[in-house]
C-alpha cells in the first residue's frame, strides 16, 4: 500500500480494510505532517460606570455668652467648635467664651451683639467614574485559558486536628478574571464557553475574628455558551449594583421639637450605583511560517532615538524626522 493520508489513525483504517482481501499488508503510506494549530484572540472590553451621589445636611450652635450662657449644641456627626475658655467675671457682667473654629462646615453665621454663632452644613456632590479594560488572551483550539487582573488579600484561618487553635494565612484573589474555552466548529465559526468575573474588596461587609478584619468581596459573575462567527462579538450587560447608606444623628428631645428640631438632627446620605458591561470578540489566528514576514510592535516615537556624534555633543534627531548627517568629519 503506498500513498499519502492525513495521519496515521487513517493509515491503520486502510490496512484494516485491506487485510481481508489479501494475505499479507504491506503497508508504505506515507503521513502527512499536520500544519500549524489555529489559535483564538480573545478582545475583551470590561466598562464600568459608576454614579454616585451625596447628600448632606446638619448644624451646630454655639453661645459665647447669649443670655449670660456660654455653650454649644452639635449632634456629634459633623465637627463642631471647641470652646478655649470661659471668663466669669463679677456681678452684673455677662460671661464670655472663646472658642476656636476647626471646620466652618460651608456656612457659617456669628452676632458678636448676640454672642450666638451657627454653622451649617448643606452639600450635594454628584460624580460619574468609569473604569475601562482591554485584556487580550490567546490560546489554541479547545484549550482552556484564564487571566486575572487584580490583587490578594490575606485571610486568616484556624487549623485543627493536631494543630488546633493554631492560625494560618491564606490569601485569595479578587479582581477582574476571564476564563473562557473556545472551539472551531466545521462551519468556520467559534464556539466559546466564557466565564467573567469582577470582584473588589467590600469593608462595609466585613468581619473582625480575633484582631482580625476579615474583609468581604462584591463578585460580579456570569457563564455563558456562545457561537459566534468571525470579527462578531457578544455583549453582557445590565449587572447592576445599587447601594444607599444614610447616617441619622439628633438630640433627643430637642430634635422632636417642631419646626426647631431640624436645627438639631444631621443626616447624611450616600447613593451608589454601579453597570458593569463586558463586550467579547473574538478571532482566528494561524501561526506564521519561517519564510513568513515576522510582524513587529509599531511604536509612536523611538525608545531610544539614535544619537549623532557633531562637535563632540550628543544630539538626538527630531520627533518624527531623520537625523541630520554629521558634518566636520
Amino acid at each position: 500500500m503506498t500513498g499519502v493520508v492525513p495521519s496515521q489513525a487513517a493509515a491503520d483504517r486502510a490496512a484494516a480494510l485491506v487485510a481481508p482481501f489479501a494475505k499479507a499488508v504491506v503497508g508504505n503510506l506515507r503521513v502527512v505532517l499536520p500544519g500549524p494549530e489555529k489559535q483564538i484572540i480573545l478582545r475583551v472590553k470590561y466598562a464600568e460606570l459608576n454614579r454616585s451621589a451625596n447628600i448632606s445636611l446638619g448644624a451646630n450652635l454655639i453661645s459665647t455668652g447669649a443670655t449670660n450662657t456660654p455653650g454649644l449644641i452639635s449632634t456629634g456627626q459633623f465637627q463642631a467648635p471647641s470652646l478655649d475658655s470661659i471668663a466669669t467675671p463679677g456681678s452684673g457682667a455677662a460671661a464670655i467664651a472663646k472658642f476656636t473654629i476647626s471646620d466652618a462646615l460651608n456656612i457659617f453665621a456669628f452676632r458678636p451683639d448676640l454672642n450666638l454663632g451657627m454653622f451649617i452644613k448643606a452639600l450635594q456632590n454628584q460624580g460619574v467614574l468609569q473604569i475601562l479594560a482591554e485584556p487580550n488572551l490567546v490560546t489554541t483550539n479547545g484549550k482552556e485559558a484564564s487571566f486575572l487582573v487584580g490583587g490578594e488579600f490575606p485571610v486568616p484561618v484556624v487549623q485543627g486536628g493536631a494543630n488546633a487553635g493554631a492560625v494560618t494565612i491564606m490569601f485569595k484573589e479578587y479582581g477582574i478574571r476571564l476564563t473562557f474555552k473556545p472551539d472551531i466548529t466545521e462551519h468556520n465559526t467559534i464556539r466559546m464557553y466564557v466565564k467573567p468575573e469582577v470582584s473588589t474588596i467590600d469593608l462595609t461587609n466585613a468581619v473582625l475574628y480575633s484582631g482580625f478584619t476579615i474583609p468581604a468581596l462584591a463578585s460580579r459573575r456570569m457563564e455563558t455558551n456562545i457561537e459566534l462567527g468571525l470579527g462578531q462579538s457578544f455583549l453582557i450587560a445590565g449587572l447592576i449594583d445599587q447601594r444607599v447608606t444614610e447616617q441619622l444623628s439628633k438630640i433627643p428631645g430637642l430634635a422632636n421639637i417642631p419646626v426647631l428640631g431640624v436645627l438639631f438632627k444631621s443626616r447624611s446620605e450616600t447613593k451608589t450605583a454601579t453597570e458593569l458591561i463586558v463586550m467579547v470578540t473574538p478571532e482566528i489566528a494561524t501561526p506564521v511560517s519561517r519564510e513568513d514576514l515576522k510582524p513587529l510592535p509599531e511604536m509612536p516615537r523611538k525608545f531610544m532615538p539614535l544619537l549623532l556624534q557633531q562637535g563632540g555633543a550628543a544630539v538626538a534627531p527630531p520627533p518624527g524626522g531623520t537625523p541630520a548627517a554629521s558634518q566636520g568629519k
